[in-house]
């Protein structure tokens, strides 16, 4: 499988604030969407929102042209809830389909997702990965 070396991932909060705010309060329960975007030319950003034994919620803003690259979760689910701009969700076996704004896409355990963006603004959404030790492993589009 070919896989791009250019594309890294960073997971971390937005900033130093965020993590300040998240350590003074484990039980917050209300989060800005907008505290956790993270554009970025070159390393994609995994903007961790909460990390719990249950889940993991996370923040992605992907620059027209950027890649999630195909994948899978072993042993859980990723919910993808899109806030803006639209992408191609990669399902496995080469197929595709577009995901825009106000759609969700459910990835069952197993099942590959991934995304790039094909529009010429960035495609945000949150995602939701539970358990928290679902897994991760690269996978054909």
């Amino acid at each position: 499988m070919e896989h791009d070396s250019k594309v890294h991932y960073q997971t971390f909060p937005a900033n130093a604030k965020q993590r300040f705010r998240l350590s003074m309060n484990a039980e917050a329960r209300l989060f800005s969407v907008t505290d956790f975007e993270q554009p970025s030319d070159g390393i994609l950003i995994r903007s961790v929102v909460l990390e719990t034994k249950d889940a993991v919620i996370v923040v992605r803003y992907v620059l027209p042209g950027q890649e999630i690259p195909a994948h899978i979760h072993p042993h859980g689910q990723d919910t993808w809830t899109v806030l803006s701009g639209r992408a191609e969700y990669f399902k496995g076996h080469g197929e595709a389909g577009i995901i825009k704004a106000k759609d969700i896409a459910v990835a069952r355990p197993k099942q590959v997702h991934g995304a790039k963006n094909l529009g010429d603004e960035p495609f945000v959404f949150v995602s939701v990965v539970t358990p928290a030790s679902a897994g991760y492993n690269l996978a054909e589009k």
